[in-house]
């Protein structure tokens, strides 16, 4: 089933195919289909010595309503957004990329603790963030991951830093494995960069 939406004014990828959901979505003209599911990875563990001694609560990232569900997304020349048929990511977007945001952070071994904000965790600073873009541009041909991200601190309010992070990697073809596989990679390479950003404690 192909769901439309006006247009809106990382690492090797990791996406583990195969994994077939029990229960069938309902397709169009009653058919149904079984979607792939898909996960996308977390930075390896490169831990290195002098850390920032920072506590960071992360919070789930926010975004337009088709990244708010677990599907995976395509930009159709003039910018309307469909959903890909056949698959899906393993669980929400937003919560998905939070989980890998946390443990890309944790394997760095260059923070105190990195919590989410229901742990209740006492923090220094809060990264809170938008996911811009997530999706398949099938006019460029290309995954493309833009996730702005601010430090603020915790208490005031006050906003240490902000940052846009882009990356986009070309892919050969639009399916679900092909554009589950880009999309990780590009995921990786934003990662890499806001780990990076976060660490230099900018």
């Amino acid at each position: 089933m192909r769901v439309v939406f006006p247009a809106s004014p990382g690492r090797a990828a990791r996406a583990a195919a195969g994994l077939a959901m029990l229960a069938a979505l309902g397709g169009c003209g009653g058919s149904s289909v079984t979607p792939l599911t898909f996960d996308l990875a977390a930075l390896p563990g490169q831990p290195r010595a002098g850390g920032t001694a920072r506590s960071l609560v992360v919070s789930e990232p926010v975004g337009l309503q088709p990244m708010e569900a677990d599907r995976i997304i395509v930009r159709e020349r003039g910018g309307s957004l469909s959903f890909l048929g056949g698959g899906q990511w393993a669980d929400r977007l937003p919560r998905l990329i939070q989980t890998r945001i946390i443990q890309s952070l944790e394997n760095s071994g260059r923070l105190r603790s990195v919590s989410r904000p229901g742990d209740k965790v006492p923090s220094e600073y809060q990264l809170v963030s938008e996911i811009r873009e997530f999706d398949i541009d099938s006019g460029s041909g290309e995954a493309v991951v833009d996730l702005s991200a601010k430090l603020i601190a915790e208490g005031s309010g006050r906003v240490v830093n902000a940052r846009v992070f882009t990356a986009r990697v070309p892919v050969p073809k639009v399916d679900p494995q092909t554009a589950a596989t880009g999309l990780d990679a590009a995921l990786s390479q934003v990662l890499g960069d806001l780990v990076r950003w976060v660490n230099a404690g900018r």
